[in-house]
């Protein structure tokens, strides 16, 4: 915000064809400011260095950038002689260049307060979006100094023929009021808080921390969330955050004293640049806890990309650590798991992770650890006692599965027990593990034909003559890449219904996705985009949606049902009840969640049988049709305009009125006049 109004300022500034305050200056102040070629060129030279903060930011103001350096030309050329004499022509150059040099003050302003970039380049001026991505040559604009301008923020996007930086800017940026996923921070701030004893430390300005509002809204737990927003306010603009972050460090540790204390920034606050990892050596020093900076880029990754290396990061801490401290954990002489990726704010992610508990003790294996939902840092050394690890979605904790894998040769099972055909496969997957590490104690197949038959009534239903009534419908499929897959396969392998479009909104897992789903669907869509989602609902005109809560905001107004299978999700998804998407439990969920999602064509000729829809509104004192004829009374063409015109939360209870008093008053008709008559009879 405190960018926004100095560039603002700026462009009003510059967008001033006579400004006051050098227009109002006396002439021979003026000539002593730009009393030679060697100052006017300063000038012009310090206009070209800042031109790229205020082009970045303000790209309609690039044409009277070019216009004012052109102006600065002419007047480095006779600024000299101009400012003894005095003349019109040097005067309006000049002043044409201090115009410009003031407004690329305030712009560059900007950059020296917050990141103080001068003085570790050779004081050369640098965009705002130095940061963002990789530098490279601009050649939209020109001026009288070569000064390096700021790339765009998306930097991978080629330049069309004749487009500006500016174009590009614009191009590629998007004002959104809903997102799939969150910044990196909330990835961070999820895994952290899904520890035991771990506490979170957010270095960020007023409305960056809603995740305290939202975790607690959602997630229904008795404690309170693990975070902490240190905030980035003016006076930490001013003179730095350095003793602010420290202090609270060392206060979290001396009041709650948690184990570990993760500080993250936020993509808002990384535009300071500060030194977060001294700030969290100086606090480490005089703390009990551990201190760990996230080491997360957060303008590159995503909330899943973040929370997969944030949960790596700290794994890889304590295992190093009790390494270190020559902490050996021998194998365990049972079968033994661990699950990885089970977190807050997940969908029904404490559900699956019981589930799979059961599946493991019926199979005679081990729940050795359960991270990051409801484990100790202390403990995560002990992971490597475990024969194997389980990591069941695609999201997060395939980076701390790998660290384990190379470092401590624990095979991986990353196959999602999503359906009935999946869950095999992963019961399959485990025995072959098992098997090689000289476990041959149980019959795989034997417990998967029992599961199929008797604990999952999937298969059977799929066989039903109420599934069979599904055959063939359409259905549109869009969520994260785990659970968009899964349900992808469950439609169209094990139901029969034609998906006529899967998607996701991970982007940067689409290559995995695209494989998992090539065959079951007639497109695929993977965007970030709802408006793309959105239109491309209303075009298929599927029979059911499974998505998110936008996917179900969208079957609202498109009148299309919508089973919620993915997050964003709102607080009906979570439940109180056992309700797990994974293993054999989580086969007659989905298969539940498949069959009420549509809306057969028997249950509305039904319903209009016995008095109407369900969201029919209500004119009588009864809701069957006896009780409806009886006192039905036609409304006029003009009864029914000045009906409309009143407001929807009153129109209900007017309309039922009105109809009393006509048939009170044996009216053959209700036209305006008799919605007037009735309001006069109640005296409103």
């Amino acid at each position: 915000h405190f960018g926004s109004r100095v560039l603002s300022k700026a462009y009003l500034f510059l967008a001033s064809t006579t400004p006051q305050p050098i227009a109002a200056m006396p002439r021979r102040s003026f000539a002593r400011t730009v009393s030679s070629a060697t100052a006017a060129a300063s000038l012009a030279a310090a206009t070209a260095a800042a031109e790229s903060d205020i082009a970045f930011a303000m790209p309609a103001a690039q044409p009277r950038l070019r216009s004012t350096h052109a102006s600065a030309a002419s007047s480095a050329a006779t600024s000299e002689g101009a400012g003894r004499q005095g003349t019109g022509t040097g005067f309006a150059g000049a002043n044409a260049a201090l115009t410009l040099a003031a407004a690329a003050g305030a712009a560059s302003a900007l950059s020296t307060v917050v990141r103080r970039r001068a003085r570790r380049h050779g004081g050369s001026a640098r965009g705002l979006a130095s940061s963002v991505g990789p530098r490279r040559p601009q050649s939209g604009l020109t001026g009288l100094a070569s000064a390096p301008l700021a790339p765009t923020v998306t930097p991978t996007d080629a330049a069309e023929p004749g487009e500006t930086r500016g174009d590009r800017l614009a191009r590629g940026m998007k004002l959104a009021y809903w997102m799939y996923m969150a910044p990196a921070h909330i990835g961070t701030l999820r895994v952290a808080s899904s520890f035991k004893n771990v506490h979170a430390i957010m270095h960020a300005p007023l409305g960056d921390d809603y995740f305290n509002v939202m975790r607690s809204m959602l997630e229904r737990q008795r404690d309170f969330t693990p975070v902490t927003a240190s905030i980035v306010d003016r006076h930490v603009l001013a003179r730095g955050s350095g003793e602010k972050v420290v202090d609270n460090i060392t206060r979290k540790d001396r009041d709650d004293k948690p184990d570990l204390i993760v500080l993250t920034p936020t993509c808002t606050s990384s535009i300071l640049q500060e030194d977060l990892g001294n700030f969290v050596k100086r606090a480490s020093e005089t703390t009990s806890s551990d201190v760990l900076l996230a080491d997360v880029n957060h303008y590159r990754f995503n909330e899943y990309q973040a929370a997969d290396r944030t949960l790596a990061q700290i794994v890889q801490l304590y295992m190093e650590k009790a390494k270190d401290a020559g902490v050996t954990v021998e194998k365990s002489k049972k079968p033994s798991a661990n699950i990885i990726g089970t977190f807050t704010l997940g969908f029904h992610n404490s559900h699956d992770c019981r589930e799979l508990k059961r599946m493991l003790r019926d199979m005679g294996i081990e729940t050795n650890i359960v991270i990051p939902e409801g484990a100790s840092v202390h403990d995560l050394h002990k992971m490597s006692r475990a024969w194997f690890n389980i990591v069941p979605y695609r999201e997060i904790g395939h980076m701390a599965a790998k660290y384990l894998k190379e470092e401590y040769n624990m095979p991986i099972v990353d196959t999602t027990p999503f359906g009935i055909g999946e869950t095999a496969k992963f019961v399959r997957e485990l025995a072959e593990i098992c098997k090689s590490q000289g476990y041959d104690g149980f019959d795989f197949e034997e417990y998967i034909d029992e599961q199929t038959r008797f604990v999952s009534q999937a298969a059977w239903f799929a066989r039903s003559i109420d599934c069979q009534n599904l055959t063939d419908k359409r259905a549109v499929v869009f969520g994260d890449a785990t659970h968009a897959a899964g349900m992808t396969r469950v439609l169209a392998r094990e139901m029969g219904i034609k998906v006529v479009c899967a998607g996701t909104f991970c982007k940067h897992d689409e290559e995995w996705f695209r494989e998992q789903v090539a065959g079951l669907c007639d497109e695929t869509l993977v965007t970030d985009d709802h408006t793309q989602v959105a239109d491309m609902i209303a075009r298929l005109e599927p029979a059911a949606i499974f998505g998110t809560q936008m996917e179900r905001h969208i079957g609202k107004r498109l009148d299309v049902p919508c089973g919620v299978i993915s997050t964003p999700v709102h607080i009906q998804n979570f439940p109180l009840t056992y309700r797990p998407f994974l293993g054999y439990e989580g086969t007659n969920q989905i298969a539940d969640l498949t069959y009420n999602s549509f809306t057969l064509g028997m249950e509305d000729h039904l319903i209009e049988i016995f008095g109407g829809h369900d969201t029919k509104e209500i004119i009588s004192d009864s809701l069957s049709s006896a009780g409806e004829t009886e006192s039905a009374i036609p409304w006029s063409p003009d009864g029914l305009a000045e009906l409309s015109k009143i407001p929807g939360f009153v129109r209900g209870k007017i309309k039922k009125r009105t109809e009393t008093y006509a048939v009170a008053n044996n009216c053959k008709e209700i036209t305006a006049e008799v919605i007037f008559a009735a309001k006069e009879a109640v005296g409103a």
